[in-house]
C-alpha cells in the first residue's frame, strides 16, 4: 500500500469540500478522538474518579469486614464511596494512614492474610508471635491455592503444629482441616481429594496426607475411606458405566436401522445390560517342568588297619595287664572306603495374581419398535393416510440387524424383541396439506440443499441495499462541491423589455437614473425607490381600476367609521 499516494488523495479530496464540510468533520473527530481518550483515561467515571481524588481502601472482602471497615470510617467521619458491594473507596491521600489504623484494630477480620503479613516489621515481636504470624500467612497462602481450583469456590485451612520434644516417642505428627465449599453441580473425584491432601501435607513439615481431613459445607467428610462413602461412589461409577453402555448400543440399534425403516423418528430401541462388577482375585501358581540343579555334594571316607583290639576276658593278671607282645595276630587287619554323591535340583515356579475386570456383561436385553408405511388414499373425495405394517421377512432381517449389532449370545441369555407398531396413529390424524403448505414442501426439497449459500446471498443483498440507500447518499453529499453563490439582488432597476408599454412608462425614469449616475453627485436612492413604486401604482391603476376603487373604499369606509361611532 502506497501510504504516500493514499495521503495525498486524502488530501486533495478534503481539500475540494467546502467550509462548512471541513468544520463539521474536524469537529466530529475531534470529538471522537476525545471520547475515546476520556475513556481511557477515566475508566470508571464521575467527577470525583476524572479528578483523582478518591482510591481503592479495600477490594474483594467479605461483607462482614466491609461492614466493620464502614462503621470505623463513620465513627471518625472519614469520606467514602461504596461503587461496588466489594470495594470501598477514600481520599487519595488518606489511604495508607487507614489501612495501618485498620490493621492495628485486626481488621479485616475474615479476609485471608498471606505472607504479606512480614512486610510490616513488628521489632517487639517474640518468637511466639513469629510462630503464629507464621502459621497464619501458611493457611491464608494455602486458601487462596486451593480456591483456585476450578470445583473449589471458597477454601479455609486449619493447621495445628504441637510443640516440639526431645523424646521421640512422645513426639505428636502436626494435623490440619481443611472446609471448603464446592461450587453448584459440581463434585470433587478421589484423585482430586487425594491431591488437596498432598498438596497440604507438602507445605507443612512432617505432615502426611493422613493427617489432613476434608469437609464439604455440608460437614461430610471428604476422602475418607468409609464403607458409606465408598459404596457411594462405587455405585455412582458403576450406574454411569452401565448407562454409557447401554446408550451406545442404543444408538448402534437406531443408526443402523434409520436408513431401513426411513428415519430415525421412525424407531425407538433401548437396552439393558446386566453387569457383574464383583471382582474376583484369584492366584494361579505353574511349575517349569525342566528342573535345574542347584548345588552338587560329593562325599569320600577310606580307612585301612587292624580291627581294634577290645578289652575283655576271665578275670585274671593277663586280663589287667592288656596285650603281650607277641600275642598279635595280623588276620584281623582291615580295609573300609565309602563314597557318597548329593545332586540338588531347583524346581521352576510362576505365582500370578489375577485381578477380575471392573464390570463383566452377563446379560443383554433389547427392545425395538419401528413403524411401518403410510400410503395415501382418497375415499369420498377426501385424502387419508392407510397404514400398512411391514411383513415377516423384514421383521426377521431387522432382527437379525439388531442382533448383530448389540453383539447377541445365545449362551448368555441375551433376548432381543422387535416390534412393529404404528407411531402417534399418524393415519387417524392425518390432516391434508393445503396447496401453500405443497408449495412450501417442494420449495423446501428443491431449494434446501441452497439454503445455506441462499442465506448468504441474502446477506449480502441487504448490505448492498443499506450501501446504495444509506451509505451512498450520505457520501455523496458529504463529499459535493457546492459553489459559493452569491445571493442575488433583484434590482430595483430591472424592467422587463417585452411590453413595449412599460418601456415608454420607464424610459423617463431611466434617463433621469443616467443622468444622476452620471453626471450628478446628489444621487438620491430613497427619491428613485418612490418613483419606481409611483410607476408601478400607476400601472396597477391602469390594469386593475375597478379592484383599485373598491379597495381605497374601504380603506375610507374604515377610517371614517369609528369617528362616527365616536
Amino acid at each position: 500500500m502506497d501510504i504516500k499516494a493514499l495521503l495525498r488523495q486524502a488530501t486533495g479530496l478534503f481539500s475540494k469540500l467546502n467550509k462548512k464540510q471541513k468544520i463539521i468533520i474536524i469537529a466530529t473527530s475531534v470529538l471522537t478522538v476525545s471520547f475515546l481518550v476520556f475513556l481511557l483515561v477515566f475508566p470508571i467515571g464521575g467527577k470525583d474518579y476524572a479528578k483523582g481524588n478518591y482510591a481503592v481502601l479495600f477490594e474483594g472482602m467479605n461483607p462482614s469486614d466491609n461492614a466493620l471497615v464502614l462503621q470505623y470510617l463513620q465513627q471518625n467521619q472519614i469520606p467514602y464511596k461504596v461503587p461496588r458491594d466489594d470495594t470501598i473507596l477514600i481520599p487519595r491521600d488518606r489511604v495508607y494512614e487507614e489501612r495501618i489504623a485498620l490493621a492495628t484494630k485486626g481488621i479485616p477480620k475474615t479476609s485471608k492474610v498471606g505472607f504479606e503479613i512480614f512486610d510490616v516489621k513488628d521489632f517487639g515481636a517474640t518468637d511466639f508471635d513469629q510462630k503464629i504470624k507464621f502459621i497464619r500467612a501458611t493457611e491464608g497462602e494455602l486458601s487462596r491455592t486451593i480456591e483456585s481450583l476450578n470445583p473449589i469456590q471458597k477454601a479455609n485451612v486449619h493447621i495445628a503444629i504441637p510443640k516440639d520434644t526431645v523424646f521421640v516417642s512422645k513426639e505428636v505428627p502436626p494435623t490440619a482441616s481443611v472446609m471448603l465449599k464446592i461450587k453448584p453441580n459440581m463434585r470433587l473425584t478421589p484423585a482430586q481429594i487425594m491431591g488437596i491432601k498432598n498438596l497440604v501435607a507438602a507445605s507443612v513439615t512432617k505432615l502426611t496426607p493422613e493427617n489432613v481431613k476434608l469437609v464439604d459445607e455440608n460437614g461430610e467428610p471428604l476422602g475418607e475411606g468409609d464403607d458409606f462413602s465408598t459404596s457411594k461412589e462405587l455405585a455412582a461409577t458403576q450406574l454411569k458405566y452401565k448407562q454409557n453402555f447401554e446408550n451406545i448400543l442404543e444408538n448402534k440399534i437406531i443408526n443402523i436401522l434409520s436408513p431401513v425403516v426411513g428415519g430415525g423418528d421412525k424407531v425407538v430401541a433401548r437396552v439393558n445390560a446386566d453387569f457383574d462388577f464383583a471382582q474376583k482375585k484369584s492366584t494361579k501358581e505353574t511349575y517349569d517342568p525342566n528342573n535345574v540343579v542347584r548345588s552338587e555334594q560329593n562325599l569320600e571316607e577310606k580307612r585301612e588297619g587292624g580291627q581294634p583290639k577290645q578289652v575283655g576276658g576271665v578275670p585274671g593278671a593277663v586280663s589287667n595287664i592288656g596285650p603281650v607282645q607277641g600275642l598279635e595276630d595280623e588276620k584281623l587287619k582291615e580295609k573300609y572306603e565309602k563314597s557318597q554323591n548329593t545332586t540338588n535340583y531347583e524346581v521352576g515356579k510362576t505365582v500370578s495374581e489375577i485381578k477380575g475386570e471392573f464390570g463383566v456383561l452377563s446379560r443383554l436385553s433389547a427392545a425395538v419398535v419401528v413403524d411401518g408405511r403410510y400410503k395415501k388414499v382418497t375415499k369420498d373425495g377426501v385424502e387419508t393416510l392407510e397404514y400398512i405394517p411391514l411383513n415377516e421377512d423384514e421383521m426377521h432381517k431387522i432382527d437379525s440387524l439388531v442382533r448383530q449389532a448389540i453383539g447377541y449370545n445365545q449362551s448368555r441369555g441375551d433376548n432381543v424383541t422387535v416390534s412393529n407398531f404404528e407411531f402417534d396413529a399418524k393415519a387417524d390424524n392425518y390432516v391434508p396439506l393445503d396447496r401453500f403448505e405443497k408449495f412450501s414442501l417442494t420449495v423446501e426439497k428443491y431449494l434446501g440443499p441452497f439454503m445455506p449459500l441462499l442465506k448468504y446471498l441474502l446477506v449480502a443483498v441487504v448490505i448492498f441495499i443499506f450501501y446504495k440507500k444509506v451509505i451512498s447518499p450520505f457520501a455523496e453529499r458529504m463529499l459535493e462541491i457546492q459553489e459559493n453563490e452569491e445571493d442575488k439582488v433583484e434590482s430595483l432597476f430591472e424592467i422587463n423589455d417585452e411590453d413595449d408599454t412599460d418601456l415608454n412608462k420607464f424610459s423617463e425614469m431611466r434617463k433621469r437614473i443616467e443622468d444622476q449616475l452620471g453626471i450628478g453627485d446628489n444621487f438620491s436612492e430613497d427619491e428613485v425607490k418612490y418613483d419606481v413604486l409611483l410607476e408601478k401604482i400607476k400601472s396597477s391603476i391602469e390594469e386593475k381600476p375597478e379592484e383599485i376603487a373598491a379597495l381605497f373604499k374601504t380603506l375610507i369606509k374604515d377610517e371614517i367609521a369609528p369617528e362616527g361611532r365616536g
